[in-house]
């Protein structure tokens, strides 16, 4: 009996080896506890594309959990990001006129830098992330686009905050 529980302890405790809480930031971020997102620059003719940007950023770092929000003067780093390209493109077309566009998809790139809140000239981390949707080009091809915006936008967000929070 006693073999028995020793082998289920052993057990029990050698499954647990080499994990670790929290999450598996890359290493040269490791010292990054809180991150800054100031309001994003906009390179676009996209209207609110820089505060949907914004909101998307800050929605992510937060549904991720690895970095916590934090103000100018109590962060590790800062966030700076801008809306640098929305590109579209035609999935379909209707069956009786091929310039008549049925279904979009629009990409968005967000170009971003993480700098150091102690000394903002050293650069973290760098990179391009893009996100991408779909939408119909119904009666107003301005709202469809304005409606698609902050989807595409969240798409970009998640993949910026991925490579943040796990390197890749």
């Amino acid at each position: 009996m006693k073999a028995l529980l020793l082998f289920v302890l052993t057990m029990f405790l050698a499954s647990c080896a080499g994990y670790q809480l929290g999450g598996a930031k890359p290493t040269h971020l490791a010292a990054v506890e809180s991150i800054h997102v100031p309001l994003f620059e906009n390179d676009t003719l996209q209207i609110r594309a820089e505060s949907y940007a914004t909101n998307s950023a800050v929605d992510a770092l937060t549904r991720d959990g690895t970095y916590r929000i934090a103000t100018a003067d109590t962060a590790d780093a800062v966030l700076e990001g801008r809306v640098s390209e929305i590109d579209y493109s035609q999935i379909s077309s209707s069956r009786e006129d091929t310039l008549s566009t049925e279904e979009l998809s629009m990409e968005i790139t967000i170009e971003w830098v993480l700098r150091d809140g102690s000394n903002p000239a050293r650069i973290l981390e760098k990179g391009k992330s893009s996100g991408e949707t779909r939408f119909f080009a119904g009666g107003n091809l301005h709202v469809a686009r304005t409606n698609a915006l902050p989807d595409a936008l969240r798409r970009a967000a998640e993949s910026m905050v991925a490579r943040l929070a796990d390197g890749f």
